[in-house]
């Protein structure tokens, strides 16, 4: 007989809160300060980003939806999100079980998640769904797209 995985059974449930949350920020908008940062790991299967956001982030990386996100699509497995990096629109798409963290800071929440070894990522050509306007690195700074838009206008 096999042991039961409680820290799976754990973050299927967990996650289901993250999809919920998202799904609610896909029919009413995120409002009165909400906003979610969100981490996963970019090399896990079905994670969709990118190429030069991959060689930027290539183990983790953080998205933030609060204001100029565009087109966020939630189904069971993944989300997608339209998310616009160097001023220009992106699609990306992130499987729950490629989660590592999700926090919604205006309400002081966070849930942290174990997800398993990635491998192959998906190409670009493979973009489906959209994602959000901000990202961290490894080092945990968050960096702010209207930095690049406010530099790049003088």
């Amino acid at each position: 007989m096999s042991k039961i995985d409680y820290q799976a059974l754990l973050d299927n449930a967990l996650k289901s809160v993250v999809k919920d949350a998202l799904t609610h920020a896909q029919f009413n908008g995120l409002g009165d300060g909400t906003h979610f940062f969100i981490t996963f790991k970019t090399r896990a299967p079905g994670v969709v980003l990118p190429d030069f956001l991959r060689m930027r982030y290539p183990d983790i990386m953080t998205i933030v939806l609060q204001y100029s996100y565009n087109n966020l699509n939630v189904s069971d497995k993944e989300f997608g999100v339209q998310l616009t990096f160097d001023g220009r629109p992106f699609f990306i798409r992130v499987p729950f079980s490629a989660l590592v963290e999700f926090k919604d800071p205006s309400v002081d929440f966070m849930l942290s998640f174990h997800p398993r070894n990635a491998s192959t990522p998906a190409a670009d050509n493979d973009m489906e769904l959209p994602l959000d306007e901000q990202t961290t690195a490894d080092t945990g700074r968050i960096v702010s797209l209207d930095e690049f838009r406010k530099n790049r206008n003088k």
